[in-house]
C-alpha cells in the first residue's frame, strides 16, 4: 500500500456526529462541553480538552470510584472543552446506543466506555454470594435521553427474560429488569464449585432484553 494511501484510508472520517465510531473497536467523541469516559480509554485527543478523575466514594457517578483504583471500582473521568478524543478499551467492540427521554439500561461497570453528561446515571451492586466471582457486582443504571457507549468482548448476544446468564459473560440489560445473583445446585455437583458457571444472574419476567458476550470477563466488586 502506498503511504498516502495509508493515510487516507485511516484517518478520521468525520461526519458531524457526536459519538462516532472510526472502526468497531475505536471511539470518536466531539466534545463540546462534557462526556464522561472510563480512565484508561483515551488514546489520542486534539482541541482544547481537559480531563479530570473522579475520586470519591460519595454517591453519583463518583460512586463508583473505591479508595484504591484497582478492580474494586471502575475509575472514570469527565472530558471537558472543544475537540475530540478518541477512546478505545481493550480491543473490545464498541455499541453506541441512543437512550430515548424514559428510556434505561442497566451496565456491567467494566463495560461502560462513555456517556453524554445529560444521561442521569445510578451506581448499584447486586447482591452477593460467599465465594463466587460475581459477589457484588457493580452496575451503572443510565437513563435517557442521550448517548451511551458500551463495549463488548465480540458481537453481543441479545436474549428475551425469562433466562439466566453468567455474570462474567453479562453485560447489560433493560431498566426494567432487576437482576438477582442464583447458586446453581446440579452445576456445581457436576462441575466443581470453583467454576464461575456455578453463579448465574437470573432475569425473570417476560419484557426487556439481557446483552451477553462470548467472553468471561472478571466483573468489578463492589
Amino acid at each position: 500500500m502506498e503511504l498516502n494511501d495509508f493515510v487516507s484510508q485511516n484517518e478520521p472520517d468525520e461526519t458531524g456526529e457526536r459519538f462516532e465510531l472510526e472502526n468497531s473497536k475505536l471511539l470518536d467523541i466531539d466534545v463540546d462541553g462534557t462526556v464522561i469516559a472510563k480512565v484508561g480509554s483515551m488514546i489520542a485527543y486534539d482541541g482544547d480538552l481537559s480531563f479530570t478523575g473522579k475520586s470519591s466514594a460519595e454517591g453519583g457517578i463518583a460512586g463508583m470510584i473505591k479508595s484504591k483504583v484497582t478492580s474494586e471500582g471502575t475509575p472514570v473521568m469527565e472530558i471537558d472543552g472543544r475537540g475530540h478524543v478518541y477512546l478505545a478499551d481493550q480491543e473490545k467492540k464498541i455499541q453506541i446506543l441512543e437512550l430515548g427521554a424514559g428510556e434505561s439500561i442497566s451496565v456491567n461497570g467494566n463495560d461502560v466506555l462513555a456517556f453524554e453528561d445529560r444521561v442521569d446515571y445510578e451506581i448499584g451492586t447486586i447482591g452477593s454470594l460467599g465465594g463466587a466471582s460475581a459477589a457484588g457486582l457493580l452496575n451503572v443504571f443510565l437513563s435517557g435521553p442521550g448517548t451511551v457507549a458500551i463495549t463488548t468482548h465480540g458481537d453481543p448476544l441479545v436474549l428475551s427474560p425469562p433466562v439466566r446468564t453468567d455474570p462474567d459473560a453479562t453485560v447489560a440489560w433493560s431498566g426494567n429488569l432487576s437482576p438477582s445473583l442464583k447458586s446453581d445446585r446440579s452445576l456445581k455437583d457436576s462441575i466443581g464449585q470453583s467454576s464461575g458457571e456455578t453463579y448465574q444472574m437470573s432475569f425473570d419476567g417476560s419484557e426487556g432484553f439481557v446483552v451477553v458476550q462470548p467472553f468471561e470477563e472478571r466483573t468489578p466488586q463492589a
